[in-house]
């Protein structure tokens, strides 16, 4: 009896802290948008998939920039801010991901965190990851090591994704699009 209560008491526990990952909401006019943690396999799901995957597809990554950086970005971890519902996070997200995979970025390093458009909950997620991080535009992709935010890039990148990532890994002076 006593081992049973036990279980119980894990499994209760497990299922009160889980995070459900690929909420997704579904408008009046029935179009849909994911909101809090997602993971990539949310972004391989209709209708994201259109999107995502022809970004990827699409994208030539700058291999020779990545050389760069990709031993020295394993040491961060990224949380990256998106609105599956905007444009320019549909337009660099793919790309990003791109450059992770090319760059043999531990992934479970990347947090990836889906931001509300409604009006009551504009930028915002369920579960409140953007609470003290000045999420002012998407995507935001941000930079910490030893838990602590060395940099990030708000909307777009300065000169590209691959640049402004080596700039930040090798710390040379960046400054973001709406610097804080």
């Amino acid at each position: 009896m006593k081992h049973l209560f036990t279980t119980l008491l894990v499994l209760c526990t497990t299922l009160t802290f889980s995070q459900e990952f690929n909420k997704e909401i579904v408008q009046e006019d029935g179009r849909k948008y994911l909101v809090g943690k997602i993971n990539l396999d949310g972004l391989h799901t209709q209708p994201y998939q259109q999107w995502f995957h022809q970004g990827m597809k699409t994208y030539a990554v700058d291999e020779s920039l990545v050389k760069l950086f990709k031993e020295d970005l394993a040491q961060y971890k990224i949380k990256l801010f998106l609105g599956t519902w905007c444009g320019d996070s549909k337009r660099e997200t793919p790309r990003f991901i791109k450059i992770l995979e090319a760059a043999n970025y531990p992934m479970e390093h990347l947090e990836i965190i889906a931001l509300d458009r409604r009006k009551e909950h504009y930028k915002k997620s369920p579960t409140g990851e953007e609470k003290g991080l000045n999420i002012i535009k998407v995507p935001t992709m941000i930079f910490f090591k030893n838990e602590q935010e060395v940099n990030r890039i708000v909307e777009r990148p300065i000169d590209s994704l691959e640049e402004d990532i080596a700039q930040i890994v090798q710390n040379r002076t960046y400054t973001p699009n709406y610097a804080q």
